[in-house]
């Protein structure tokens, strides 16, 4: 029902194994960030209809390759785990992943 009264969206089919792990809410910008499977969202809470922001961020194929060769399971092991969303000031979110076992940090800018 809420799907086809348009207040709602569906960010992802079950089974896509995106693995959210994170969430950061900012009430007063009205917007939900999520970490999952070598992706970062951003979600407009006060514009359900309006389409996520997604942010692309896989591990390097490199540390994927080491991972598959250490015996890992590529589908979900060998992946950037977005595992921590923190606010660092008005203009930035500090963002952790696994990084298919390197864990790696970065600055996100919000626009």
């Amino acid at each position: 029902d809420l799907l086809k009264s348009n207040s709602s969206r569906l960010l992802l089919a079950s089974g896509d194994g995106m693995d959210f792990q994170a969430l950061l809410v900012d009430e007063d910008r009205a917007w939900l960030m999520v970490g999952a499977k070598n992706h970062i969202f951003l979600l407009y809470l006060d514009h359900p209809s309006r389409e996520p922001e997604k942010i692309f961020w896989p591990a390097p194929r490199e540390q994927v390759e080491h991972c598959q060769l250490a015996g890992k399971n590529v589908e979900t092991e060998c992946a950037n785990f977005i595992r921590l969303l923190q606010p660092f000031n008005q203009s930035h979110v500090f963002a952790c992943g696994t990084g298919s076992y390197q864990p790696v940090c970065a600055f996100i800018q919000l626009g």
